[in-house]
């Protein structure tokens, strides 16, 4: 018989990815930068001329960036693959563009293992466009910073199951719920075509789809 103190035992603790270190060797040059992108900054501090941390946040994340003087021993631009999630690749893309930020082009996988294309998930061929269906998780646009640290935008609108968990469906930031809306209001659209007439309780459908797209449940029908 498992006892409560064992089951509680058995569930993992909380822990939650909140800083990443990219290794940068103009610390001013990067601040700059990164406040460029609209991201907030959140700390910064100094112990004499020995050590110096800056901390910035991407609007809607949980996790923040930090870079410094004896932060890391890292080779400045070693940090390769860092994922910035979006809801709309191509508005993202436009946002950083608008910024002055030299980003590639949307692209999306190919079915061939990478040659010398730069090194993403998967490590597929890079093929100019979004995924032609569209697809979750099938999107991308990178860039890199002053020193040489690679990002990559992915586009991802629906997790896959388990991904989420179904009792605490959140959004992290307007843009984010506004995105959502439009996908449901889309999707309501069709489903209206199929009902044939006006659906008076759209908002309990929305509200479902919304949670669904969330967790990675089939939508509403």
């Amino acid at each position: 018989m498992v006892t409560d103190n064992e089951s509680e035992r058995a569930r993992p603790l909380d822990m939650k990815l909140e800083v990443i270190v990219v290794p940068v060797s103009d610390f001013d040059r990067a601040k700059e930068f990164y406040g460029s992108l609209g991201w907030r900054l959140d700390a910064e501090f100094a112990d004499g001329d020995d050590y110096r941390v800056i901390q910035f946040t991407p609007p809607g994340s949980g996790a923040s960036v930090i870079f410094g003087k004896n932060i890391t021993d890292a080779e400045p631009g070693s940090a390769q693959g860092l994922y910035l999630i979006v809801s709309d690749i191509e508005a993202a893309r436009e946002d950083f563009r608008h910024r002055g930020v030299d980003i590639s082009e949307v692209f999306h996988a190919g079915n061939e293992h990478a040659g010398d294309d730069e090194p993403y998930l998967f490590g597929r061929l890079r093929v100019d466009g979004t995924d032609p269906d569209r697809r979750s998780y099938r999107s991308y646009a990178s860039f890199r910073d002053p020193d040489g640290n690679g990002w990559l935008l992915q586009e991802v609108t629906a997790r896959l199951p388990g991904r989420i968990d179904a009792a605490a469906t959140t959004f992290a930031s307007v843009a984010d719920l506004a995105s959502a809306f439009r996908r449901a209001e889309a999707a309501h659209g069709e489903y209206e075509k199929q009902l044939g007439h006006r659906d008076e309780d759209w908002p309990s459908w929305y509200a479902d789809y919304m949670v669904r797209e969330q967790t990675g449940a089939p939508e509403p029908s």
